[in-house]
């Protein structure tokens, strides 16, 4: 497979790319690439990607473009792509259609690919910078650090909260208040879990808000996915990757980014489905679901309206 190259000088260790896209997308792809200072090794169409790893020696990073691929050929080549890369330090970058998300999001997420919904050009460039990093440079991705230290606050707080408030209701004289340490988990089994109506209460209660303000203003992905995995929990049914991407009310690029995020932070869980091996369905971690427990069994205590 040869190299790609133009009149552009690229640098000894420009990061190896193949491109696995519909042929009206790969020039697109090819330009994005050297733009970014990468080296194109070929450009293959879905249904060629068996040859073209077998072919494939070494390679940096892997660009999937499944838009207005089948779901089902786009799950396939999904899963030759992640297997391929399993052993070795290739990234995948993939952009998958809203209907491909349930049958090739999860072995990509397994795979730690970048995943990409409807992107904007924005939103495509980060990710092939952030995937052709060096992996030392990686670690200090901007975007991810900012939601990473925004995901491990929000974990802190809800034990804090569910600490606090549970002093409070039962002493509200007391004036020393237990600072939980970063260790601290409600006890599980202390208290009930609430009831579904009153997690989709709540649910409900943050959507009205989009009726009199910019939605922008209250964008909060990792509570949005926490309270709808939570309801679902209760209610024992099971929530695929789409669903949880429209939970979260941001553009999809940006809840399946929270989704891995919250998955490596050890707050969602992956559970195949049983009916169908190659979906999976996202679930609340045992920690996270007893956080959840008790930050609404300690607003309950005082009257509060959930939030």
């Amino acid at each position: 497979m040869s190299d790609a190259m133009t009149g552009t000088e690229l640098a000894a260790d420009a990061a190896r790319v193949l491109i696995v896209a519909p042929a009206a997308a790969q020039e697109r792809h090819r330009a994005a690439v050297m733009a970014n200072g990468a080296r194109v090794l070929g450009a293959v169409p879905p249904d060629a990607i068996d040859a073209a790893l077998a072919s494939l020696i070494a390679a940096e990073m892997i660009v999937l473009d499944g838009t207005g691929v089948d779901p089902e050929r786009m799950a396939a080549s999904a899963g030759r792509i992640a297997a391929w890369t399993r052993d070795g330090d290739c990234r995948i970058v993939a952009l998958l259609d809203t209907d491909a998300l349930d049958l090739a999001a999860p072995v990509l997420m397994d795979a730690g690919a970048v995943l990409l919904c409807d992107p904007s050009a924005s939103d495509y460039a980060a990710a092939l910078v952030r995937a052709s990093a060096p992996p030392g440079a990686r670690l200090h991705d901007a975007t991810q650090e900012r939601e990473a230290e925004r995901l491990r606050l929000l974990n802190e707080e809800v034990a804090r909260l569910a600490a606090v408030l549970s002093d409070f209701a039962a002493d509200p004289m007391r004036r020393e208040l237990r600072e939980p340490g970063r260790g601290y988990r409600p006890e599980p089994g202390g208290a009930p879990d609430p009831t579904p109506r009153t997690v989709r209460a709540t649910i409900r209660a943050r959507r009205l808000r989009d009726q009199h303000f910019t939605p922008e203003l209250f964008a909060d992905p990792a509570w949005d996915m926490l309270l709808d995995l939570y309801a679902a929990r209760l209610e024992g049914s099971r929530v695929s990757v789409s669903s949880l991407c429209i939970a979260a009310s941001v553009p999809p690029t940006t809840a399946l980014r929270w989704i891995g995020t919250m998955h490596d932070a050890g707050l969602f869980e992956r559970e195949a489905d049983p009916g169908d091996r190659r979906r999976a369905h996202i679930m609340l971690s045992t920690r996270a679901a007893e956080a959840m427990r008790g930050y609404f069994t300690a607003v309950a205590r005082l009257g509060l309206l959930p939030i």
